[in-house]
């Protein structure tokens, strides 16, 4: 094996050492739910901020992570858990009024027929 041969080699597992130590990060970041960024992820790997963006295969793997549920901005997550609250208080609202509506309606009915008598009655006794 000459020089050459043996420098490709050196570099390769450098290479696949640097993938591996920023797939453990960007892991360790979705674990604890925390934001997944590049300077997050350069301060925990020692890592060039050239080669999160450059390299193919852990730029998929950021863009991948980032847009799982919660994890491209965390407030996200807080948002859409008061968003479905407020929605459950407007459900449950909604069907007090329906209620409301159906026994008004049937009232309604009630006096329209009463009315309906009392003006039979009127022109009958006439």
């Amino acid at each position: 094996m000459n020089k050459y041969d043996k420098m490709v080699e050196i570099n390769k597992e450098r290479s696949d050492e640097k993938v591996t130590a920023a797939r453990l990060a960007i892991r360790k970041l979705m674990e604890n739910g925390e934001q997944i960024s590049v300077p997050q992820l350069m301060k925990m790997t020692g890592l060039s901020r050239g080669f999160f963006y450059k390299n193919p295969i852990i730029r998929a793997e950021i863009d991948q992570a980032a847009s799982r549920v919660g994890m491209a901005n965390p407030r996200k997550h807080i948002l859409d858990k008061a968003m479905d609250d407020r929605i459950g208080l407007l459900m449950q609202e909604l069907a007090m009024l329906k209620r409301e509506n159906d026994t008004l309606k049937q009232e309604n009915e009630k006096l329209k027929k009463a009315l309906a008598k009392k003006s039979r009655n009127i022109i009958s006794s006439l």
